[in-house]
């Protein structure tokens, strides 16, 4: 399929304008992976402290050609979606052994959820929290003893901060290991409902906490189609998730075989293989664009505009708000999830998900298909799904076709012709929408225009279409 005319312009104006910085940064990256294994460099007295409490560990340790794995950790059980992590180190660490390699935890990241700080002076930390995760990323990789790296981390700045830290090491292979949604609860249109009937003074808070808790009740990511859940959408977008991976229920055996092969996949992309595959070669001007993309045909969260912009520029890659805006005019919208529509991610999961919309989106010529992902070249294996069968996890093609056209639409009868998103510009400055869930009759506004200061003849109405 001939890529999308605007994707490739758009595509062809980022690698020009981060030329420069690109190369310097790539430039960095190649020092680095020059110098070979990294705890083969340290002293004898260096490698002794990063093995004290290896124990059974430490003669593999000792061997610099055998794998070992970075674990950077987002943990912390006040975060549902953070919560099931806990147990990912141990599973990560027994997997690895049993295939002759080693793990550590180098290091955790502070997590925060902008639900429970919303309206709290704590709300005030939670962009700059993107940075502290940026540090403590780069921090708990300086001791430069690991041939590969996994990130454990799922929302609003966690996973960006994930990348940028990732980058500041981008000579080493990075996997991204989710943790999945809770499984489904308290519908989304009957929590709306319950929210109406409280603010109209008609039920207690009882009642509405009541039906927030049973709305949230459970181990996993929100399963509304917030910025959360946008990470995860643009890590399996961007190649850093195993192939179908995002949506996986915690606590199922599907999910802890996930966990394990993505492990082992980070080693086998090291430079002690034939396979080497460094994170700065996956994350290029490619498949940044091939992320606003995802972004665009989900209608996902506004958020990510601010982020993906601080993503790429960790790596040398220049985005600006036109390349979002001009891909959102020819990216058609392709599903419906909460606060789009009625369905949560489950069930986008179930009818077809990621898999299929990435599939669409590849016929149809607004991805690009040859970018570098941690499943192997190409991003045409981001359309199977996994499956656990006797002999272990496999992954196999996943459906061709929707299974629910409430959800999730073929390229060529979209929700909408545009992306979910939309830049508006103006006299009062920039800004975003999430269009996606604005009503079709909300979507042209007319209005008095406002003033500040006084004027003697009345102002023409403001008209702006979305």
């Amino acid at each position: 399929m001939r890529l999308n005319k605007t994707l490739t312009e758009v595509t062809d104006r980022v690698i020009a304008r981060s030329a420069t910085t690109r190369r310097i940064y790539l430039d960095r990256m190649a020092a680095a992976t020059g110098k070979g294994p990294a705890r083969a460099h340290l002293s004898c007295s260096g490698q002794a402290h990063a093995y004290a409490a290896a124990g059974a560990d430490q003669a593999s340790l000792a061997q610099s050609s055998t794998g070992h794995l970075g674990i950077i950790t987002a943990y912390n059980d006040m975060l549902s979606a953070h919560q099931p992590f806990e147990s990912y180190p141990a599973l990560i660490r027994d997997a690895l052994r049993q295939a002759g390699a080693t793990a550590q935890v180098a290091g955790g990241v502070p997590a925060m959820c902008d639900g429970v700080t919303q309206g709290e002076a704590g709300m005030e930390l939670s962009l700059f929290s993107r940075d502290t995760i940026a540090m403590a990323t780069g921090i708990a990789l300086s001791h430069n003893v690991f041939d590969a790296a996994v990130y454990l981390g799922v929302c609003d700045k966690i996973v960006p901060g994930l990348v940028i830290g990732a980058q500041a090491f981008g000579h080493i292979p990075a996997v991204f290991l989710p943790a999945g949604p809770m499984t489904s609860g308290l519908s989304n249109d009957e929590k709306s409902q319950i929210r109406q009937q409280f603010a109209a003074g008609e039920i207690s808070r009882d009642v509405l906490l009541k039906a927030e808790m049973a709305a949230y009740h459970g181990p996993g990511t929100c399963t509304f189609y917030g910025t959360a859940n946008s990470n995860q959408m643009l890590m399996e977008f961007m190649g850093l998730h195993l192939p179908g991976s995002s949506f996986v229920n915690p606590g199922t055996p599907l999910r802890e075989a996930l966990t394990i092969e993505g492990s082992k996949r980070a080693l086998s992309l090291s430079a002690l293989g034939d396979s080497y595959t460094p994170v700065c070669e996956i994350l290029d001007e490619k498949t940044y664009v091939n992320g606003i993309t995802g972004l665009m045909a989900t209608g996902g969260s506004t958020n990510l505009l601010i982020h993906l912009v601080a993503m790429a520029r960790a790596g040398g890659i220049i985005l600006d708000w036109q390349d979002f805006s001009d891909l959102s005019d020819v990216v058609p919208q392709l599903a419906k999830v909460y606060p789009n529509g009625l369905a949560d991610v489950n069930h986008f999961h179930a009818a077809g998900g990621l898999g299929f919309l990435i599939g669409e989106l590849l016929n149809a010529g607004y991805l690009h298909p040859d970018t570098k992902t941690v499943a192997g070249p190409g991003l045409e294996s981001y359309t199977q799904e996994p499956f656990l069968a006797p002999e272990g996890l496999i992954f196999r093609p996943g459906t061709k076709t929707s299974l629910n056209e409430a959800i999730v639409r073929p390229a060529d009868a979209p929700f909408q012709p545009t992306g979910g998103l939309k830049r508006l510009t103006g006299s009062l400055g920039t800004a975003v929408i999430k269009v996606s869930a604005v009503d079709a009759k909300h979507q042209v506004v007319e209005a008095p225009r406002g003033s500040f200061t006084t004027r003697t003849r009345p102002r023409p109405p403001l008209r702006r279409a979305l």
